[in-house]
């Protein structure tokens, strides 16, 4: 994972207040100090891949439209005009309904953004070039479009709501670029999709992630891949090295096999070991070695989350006539729907009067990592009521 391990434990912890993953309050919290403020996967950089590309994503309803301009550089900005605030870039739908009119704006040729209202325009850089009918009377470099911060790593999409002193996307990554390397994902393409409304709080889909106590009731199918997630209760898994799959099994499939070759470059052991990372807050990757299974997490509500399934395939595999990823889709549709399930009994469960707070056993010890996370974000504003180490 991408925040180092605890040192084990020999006792049960306490996680966070059930209150925590059930109020507004907290989420409320959340979206300010953690949402608003950090990096934020929202997808592949391939929605925008060529220069005069554009692509309008809801960021916990925040409008952000994202660019490629004429050097190809990503940028990205609040998707409101500085004159009266109309959205710049409209969805595709959104005025095709009923009783609304067709208007002419948005996204010009390959380096201009006109507003539909008042025709203020912009280019790519955000700065404003044409206010008809002003001429002298505004200073147009006071009315640049305001900025939303934009990087990519390993062919993935970030955003940061917040730039203004926002720290480097490395920075948030930390270590984990660099354990899983060889894996080419800057270069893989989305061959698939599954999305999802999970009725859970984004913090129990995480910790689920980061755990895999559960797998051997849970995910029968997944532990005859991978047998080691139900050995001694999944303790004592190296997620650096990787989790062995089973003799003659080398990826997330039902068989364990697949047709697609392996990613060139892999190490003896990536090739036939599973590996996965959570990048804090929003994007887990599941590696195996023919495909990359990435989730993207968008929290709607303290009792919600939407999460976004992306299956990545060598561009050469996707190419071939009668490519196929279904054999791997289907496989993780199958987990997922069994952790999404599981997750939402634990939700339900937390709304009980006697329910305080849950604990982690010893081979959870990277659950805690969730908790250490938010709590030291959220800081006092969240209360006083955060669960001590070893309590």
């Amino acid at each position: 994972m991408n925040i180092t391990a605890p040192p084990p434990v020999t006792e049960l912890q306490a996680s966070l207040p059930s209150s925590w993953y059930l109020e507004d309050r907290i989420f409320e919290l959340e979206k300010k100090k953690i949402f608003f403020n950090e990096w934020i996967c929202v997808g592949r950089v391939e929605e925008v891949d060529e220069a005069g590309g554009h692509k309008v994503y809801d960021v916990f309803g925040q409008s952000v439209l994202v660019v490629r301009n004429r050097e190809g550089n990503l940028k990205a900005f609040y998707n409101v005009c500085r004159h009266r605030g109309a959205e710049l870039c409209v969805n595709a739908g959104r005025e095709n309904r009923p009783g609304r009119a067709e208007i002419k704006g948005g996204v010009v040729g390959r380096n201009l953004i006109r507003c539909a209202y008042h025709s203020w325009a912009y280019n790519f850089d955000g700065a404003l070039v044409a206010a008809p009918h002003l001429g002298e009377e505004i200073s147009k470099e006071k009315f640049s479009l305001h900025p939303v911060g934009a990087d990519s790593w390993a062919g993935f999409l970030f955003l940061h709501l917040t730039p203004a002193g926002a720290p480097k996307l490395s920075e948030q990554l930390g270590a984990m670029p660099q354990r899983i390397s060889r894996y080419p994902l800057a270069e893989l393409r989305a061959g698939a999709a599954l999305h999802y409304e999970v009725e859970a709080n984004w913090k129990v889909i995480a910790e689920n992630y980061n755990e895999c106590y559960h797998c051997a009731g849970v995910h029968p199918e997944l532990c005859a891949v991978v047998p080691a997630f139900r050995e001694n209760g999944g303790a004592g898994l190296d997620w650096d090295k990787g989790v062995p799959h089973r003799e003659g099994a080398h990826t997330f499939t039902a068989t364990g096999t697949t047709h697609r070759r392996p990613f060139p470059g892999l190490d003896p052991e990536e090739f036939d070991h599973h590996k996965g990372e959570l990048v804090y807050p929003n994007l887990f990757v599941s590696l195996s070695s023919d495909h990359a299974a990435c989730f993207l997490l968008t929290p709607k509500g303290p009792c919600l989350t939407r999460v976004d399934c992306i299956f990545l395939f060598e561009q050469q595999e996707i190419e071939k006539p009668g490519f196929d990823p279904s054999d791997a889709v289907e496989f993780w549709d199958l987990v997922n729907r069994q952790d999404w399930s599981v997750c939402e009994r634990v939700q339900r469960g937390m709304t009980s009067r006697v329910h305080d707070f849950g604990y982690y056993a010893p081979m959870e010890d990277l659950s805690l990592d969730i908790r250490r996370y938010v709590t030291s974000r959220l800081g006092p504003d969240a209360g006083s009521s955060t669960p001590k180490e070893g309590s």
